[in-house]
């Protein structure tokens, strides 16, 4: 693992993603090494030559010294970057960056794979209303451990659990949804007690990350190749747009609240499902039919 320690200007960075007005990264880089990883794109940035996932970035700002002019703010943690990787124990970056946020009166989100952050759960509670999402994108532990480095399945769902008991608003984020692979249903119906929102999101493979993917199907799930080839060679999307179908209606069924990303999430004591589906191609499909 080739480790860095970068001096940068500042920490919050101006976002133009729907969940926060600032995104935050405390390192580059992940060594999460997700085979899938979107963010695998910020190679080229950084002049990294190290395959994904074998180098981390550790960032050193200067201290945040009027943290109240973001109040109101929404700030999400960990947009390009798991700021609870497992170096987080030792460097503190993201622990460094709550504790310069506190008092500031932002909104505050994060995303992650790890039970880390159970560690400053005491720290996050301190924020008004914040929220904390765990991906997970399957049960199977076999298939996980292929894909990722972060810990196992069970131990993100107990720290979800342990974040839901505690107050704080939680969710599972099933994302991405391998085609065949995945299963969606399975994976609400064991979320559905520890967390407040559930977020799906299809794969979408592009950049690098595509040839490894199908590589892997290829090899170890040959079965699905026809599959693969319809989506991401092909580019059809009926898989997406019948799957989207399916899972209303599950969700439906279940008595959950389901809306469209961008869409305003209603208060429930259900919790409520995001679709991030292709944004607005699946909702204007799916609406289309219902007509």
């Amino acid at each position: 693992m080739q480790i860095n320690s970068i001096e940068a200007k500042g920490i919050l960075t101006k976002s133009n993603l729907p969940v926060g007005d600032y995104s935050v990264n405390p390192y580059g880089g992940c060594t999460h090494a997700c085979k899938y990883c979107y963010a695998s794109f910020m190679k080229r940035f950084t002049n990294h030559s190290e395959p994904w996932g074998e180098y981390l970035d550790v960032k050193y700002w200067p201290k945040i010294k009027d943290n109240t002019k973001y109040k109101g703010k929404e700030v999400f943690i960990g947009s390009v970057t798991d700021p609870y990787n497992s170096y987080e124990e030792v460097y503190g970056r993201t622990k460094e960056f709550l504790e310069q946020m506190q008092g500031s009166g932002i909104k505050l989100s994060i995303t992650t794979k790890s039970d880390l952050i159970v560690r400053d759960l005491d720290l996050i509670k301190t924020f008004k209303n914040p929220s904390v999402a765990w991906s997970i994108n399957t049960l199977d532990e076999e298939f996980r451990s292929a894909m990722d480095k972060a810990v196992s399945i069970e131990r993100r769902f107990k720290a979800m659990e342990t974040f839901h008991n505690a107050g704080i608003r939680t969710a599972c984020f099933i994302s991405p949804i391998f085609p065949g692979l995945t299963d969606v249903e399975a994976i609400i119906e064991r979320a559905k007690d520890v967390c407040d929102e559930i977020w799906l999101e299809n794969l979408n493979l592009r950049g690098s990350f595509k040839t490894i993917i199908l590589d892997y199907i290829k090899e170890n799930k040959s079965e699905l190749v026809p599959l693969y080839e319809e989506i991401y060679n092909k580019n059809n999307r009926t898989y997406w747009f019948n799957l989207e179908k399916e899972l209303k209606a599950y969700v439906l069924s279940l008595g959950f609240p389901y809306v469209y990303s961008g869409e305003e999430k209603p208060k429930s004591t259900k919790p409520v499902v995001v679709n991030f589906f292709y944004h607005e191609l699946i909702r204007k499909s799916s609406r289309k039919d219902n007509d």
